[in-house]
């Protein structure tokens, strides 16, 4: 299961467009050739990669996918025990009730509070580690473009090209200008000449012993979906 694809619908992980002028030996831009009745654009050396195949191929992209699919289970895992632990205690206070055990209303008053404290610190501690899982994505993301990004300035200006374009971001080009394969392959082997490490890890939620006076429900949200990535700009 690809976690970015099934969670933020390939946001994640699409590289950024990157349109770029060749500059001269005097850090000049290059004027594009002009010819009568317009600007002539044969000769720009334009090229593009397919950003759904630097995704599925790319190590650090891959990695994160890992890491994120981690951190949805240790999501799923702490919501299920927190659920059965409210389960549990709740269904031995109903069992208590019918069977008059509580020779007290104090006694099944002080039962009554616990249960609505285990529910509060529940979504209080499920919270947080919602949001501590969205932060570890939103910090991901911006790790990957700028690895992507940075990458793909260095690359455009050794080739000298122009522009690299995204593979969806045009209607038709010709194949014989995909570097898309040539792109993974420098993107792994610079990612892993440093070690391929992915993003910092983040600690786990703390938990939270706030009181209510009503016994809210356990939330059966997963965590939140990011929004879309803007694959023109960076912020």
């Amino acid at each position: 299961m690809n976690f970015i694809k099934h969670y933020t619908k390939l946001a994640l992980f699409a590289a950024a467009v990157l349109m770029m002028s060749a500059t001269s030996c005097n850090d000049k831009p290059a004027e594009a050739p002009k010819a009568a009745g317009g600007a002539a654009l044969e000769n720009l050396k334009i090229r593009y990669i397919d950003e759904d195949s630097i995704m599925a191929n790319y190590n650090l992209a891959k990695d994160i996918n890992e890491a994120m699919l981690r951190r949805q289970n240790q999501f799923d895992a702490a919501q299920k025990q927190r659920g059965n632990e409210i389960s549990k205690f709740g269904n031995a206070m109903q069992q208590k009730y019918q069977n008059n055990q509580y020779l007290t209303e104090e006694a099944f008053n002080a039962d009554q509070a616990k249960l609505q404290k285990m529910q509060a610190d529940a979504e209080n501690y499920l919270a947080s580690l919602q949001q501590s899982i969205q932060n570890e994505l939103n910090q991901s993301q911006i790790q990957l473009l700028d690895s992507i990004d940075n990458f793909m300035k260095d690359y455009a200006k050794k080739k000298g090209f122009d522009m690299v374009l995204r593979k969806s971001a045009t209607l038709f080009i010709d194949e014989k200008y995909d570097v898309t394969k040539e792109v993974i392959e420098g993107l792994n082997k610079r990612y892993n000449k440093v070690g391929g490490s992915t993003a910092a890890p983040v600690k786990a939620a703390p938990e939270a012993a706030a009181k209510t006076s009503k016994a809210p429900t356990v939330s059966a949200e997963k965590p939140a979906t990011p929004g879309q990535v803007d694959l023109k700009k960076k912020d």
